[in-house]
């Protein structure tokens, strides 16, 4: 009788084996059908090839396509098809790295010049072939000094400088047909079990992101089991290139970036400033109901501060200079601020809690293989908040700001949101008492308002956990939002003090927060969401004023000046082209509302209306018109705070 082992399944159920069984041999006696749809194992929690021997009894489990685990086999598996594909094509081509990513696949390439659609077309139909011709995928483990030797003599420096930083003296190689790659693993068993692919584009991208490096040839591709998964998810890509905030950043005239002047740094036209106005000043009206101070801070800051807070040692992003030979730094961040504040009086018990509020633009130092759009510049302001208040009021003051965060995301249109606990970071400051008393805190405010939530290990800030709340969009993506950060460790850096009712000096707790984040985010994850089509409220241009002919212009102007004495925003068309051609351009422009003025309109002292995504709603009079809209101008009042109403 063979020597068997026990695999303990997630279900808790235990299976018997022959100890050397394949982890697909296992999962054929789970069942056929999950066999064929296997991808990958897990072994006591460790990612494991499905031909590898299971040699110990363990925790066992099965990765499908359906799995995140399962689907980031697929495809790195699939990268290492399309390196192979490549370097056939190109023999000059020097691989170099080929994770998966979040919706599919890149391999950065160095290569004489970067690649063409064309080009993307033969790789993808020689992908085919690999695929067609189910190879094995084996792992082999090698000396590193074999390892070494053998890219070596691919002469593939990027490979050496990866063996090079590998402590181990065993490194694996994955190969199918010939074709050999550095990698950790796991893979599926063979090359024929990657069935539909689709490569997208090609992009420059620096060796290890580092500008210092040579300018790589990236190409981005995913793949799928099934040919109705890949349609589904290229109509996804085109509903997000639509959707795409550069692209209708460029259409609606909302904003630029010049390089000239500077990478990662946001030039707002009329449209795009109006809009950025418009949400500033409705997150502004509605901390100072929800019982928040304004305070403003400097942009430079001598660098002292930024040692005592931490940011200095922590290597931090930012920008440095020198003033008459003191250091000052640009501020990343407004704490350092807000505390010069709190600290310039003494502080009675009865003063907290004390929350300051600032629209605080900061800039960091960010890499420009990173930069995208408004969703991440060097440049940004924040609608930061700091909260000082007594122990006894921590857990209600975090509530407050759950509950004011949620409100934030309902009334701009994100219904769907999910919840994180970022924990404590390796690289950080305080003792672990002062860490476990601030993640208690924030647990017991997420318990208190019945959120659920998952960990995020290690993805604290370095001075105190956070929760972070990640909005969900109109593409089911989720965006960074949100954040309330617990902090003990910056009122003890910066001694903080408060007077007690017993008189004597305590320390305040300070909480971190944002409830949209950073405004320039948000405006790039906002656009995005209604795809330009802004709520009226919220709408940069709210109606446009079409005269037919050019003697009806000032019939128009007079329109608008009515309209903008109700506080609406309106633009005339003043071009004398075509009324059709100005229904199409309004259109392209997604202004909610079109009044059309005439000879019949002037006469009668009405106007002819025109809804996005309507169409003609006929004539009415203005005051009629303004009548119907009046709920259309003002965001949803059940989100909003009625003035003077207490923090939750």
């Amino acid at each position: 009788m063979p020597d068997m082992i026990t695999l303990t399944l997630p279900d808790g159920s235990e299976l018997k084996v022959p100890r050397g069984s394949t982890a697909l041999e296992a999962a054929e006696q789970i069942g056929p059908r999950l066999a064929s749809a296997a991808i990958a194992a897990k072994v006591d929690g460790q990612l494991f090839d499905l031909t590898r021997p299971i040699d110990r009894d363990a925790e066992f489990a099965v990765l499908t396509f359906d799995s995140e685990e399962g689907k980031r086999v697929y495809w790195h598996s699939a990268s290492h098809i399309m390196a192979d594909a490549v370097t056939q094509l190109f023999p000059d081509a020097r691989p170099t790295i080929g994770p998966a990513i979040d919706d599919g696949f890149y391999y950065d390439f160095d290569v004489p010049e970067p690649f063409t659609d064309d080009d993307l077309r033969r790789i993808e139909k020689k992908m085919q072939e690999i695929i067609n011709e189910d190879s094995s995928f084996q792992r082999r483990e090698l000396p590193r000094s074999e390892a070494l030797d053998l890219f070596e003599k691919k002469q593939n420096p990027y490979k050496l400088e990866l063996i090079e930083e590998i402590q181990d003296d065993v490194v694996s190689v994955y190969e199918h047909d010939g074709f050999v790659d550095l990698c950790t693993g796991p893979h599926v068993p063979s090359t024929g079990r990657i069935k539909h692919v689709k490569l997208l584009s090609v992009a420059g991208a620096y060796w290890r992101g580092s500008e210092a490096n040579r300018m790589l040839s990236r190409i981005y591709g995913t793949a799928y089991p099934k040919k109705e998964q890949l349609e589904e998810h290229l109509h996804r890509l085109e509903e997000a290139r639509r959707r795409d905030h550069r692209r209708l950043g460029r259409e609606l005239d909302l904003f630029s970036f010049h390089e000239e002047a500077g990478a990662g740094l946001v030039y707002y036209h009329p449209r795009g400033a109006m809009l950025r106005h418009l949400i500033t000043e409705f997150v502004t009206r509605e901390h100072v109901r929800r019982g928040y101070q304004l305070v403003r801070t400097p942009h430079l800051v001598k660098s002292d501060l930024w040692e005592i807070s931490g940011h200095a040692q922590q290597n931090y992003p930012m920008y440095y200079t020198d003033i008459e030979g003191q250091s000052y730094g640009i501020k990343p961040m407004n704490c350092p601020g807000h505390i010069m504040i709190y600290k310039s009086h003494t502080r009675s018990y009865r003063d907290l809690p004390m929350r300051y509020f600032e629209l605080g633009t900061v800039y960091r130092h960010e890499k420009s293989g990173v930069l995208h759009g408004l969703l991440r510049v060097r440049g940004f302001t924040q609608d930061d908040a700091h909260i000082f208040c007594r122990m006894d009021q921590l857990s209600d003051e975090i509530t407050g700001v759950i509950k004011f965060a949620e409100d934030m995301l309902a009334v701009f249109g994100f219904d769907e949101y999910e919840v994180f606990l970022s924990t404590r970071p390796e690289k950080s400051i305080g003792s672990d008492r002062v860490w476990e008393q601030a993640t208690d805190a924030l647990i017991s405010a997420m318990q208190a308002n019945d959120l659920s939530w998952e960990v995020d290990e290690g993805g604290g800030a370095f001075y105190g956990p956070k929760i972070d709340i990640k909005m969900r969009d109109a593409l089911g993506r989720l965006w960074q939002g949100p954040t309330i950060q617990c902090d003990f460790n910056l009122p003890e850096r910066f001694d903080m003090t408060y007077v007690g009712d017993d008189g004597e000096e305590h320390r305040p707790a300070m909480v971190h927060r944002v409830v949209l984040a950073g405004i320039e985010r948000f405006m790039g994850v906002f656009i995005e969401q209604c795809a330009g089509e802004f709520p009226m409220w919220i709408a940069p241009v709210q109606i446009k004023v079409l005269p037919i002919n050019d003697r009806n212009f000032d019939y128009a102007e007079q329109v608008a000046c009515a309209l903008r004495a109700e506080d609406l925003r309106v633009e005339v068309d003043t071009d004398s082209g075509t009324l059709g051609n100005k229904i199409r351009q309004a259109e392209m422009e997604k202004i909610p509302y079109m009044l059309i003025v005439g000879d019949n309109e002037e006469k009668t002292g009405q106007v002819a209306v025109r809804k996005r995504g309507e169409g003609d709603l006929g004539p009415t009079s203005l005051a009629a018109f303004l009548e119907s809209i009046a709920d259309e101008t003002m965001p949803d009042m059940r989100y909003c705070a009625t003035p003077g109403e207490p923090m939750p």
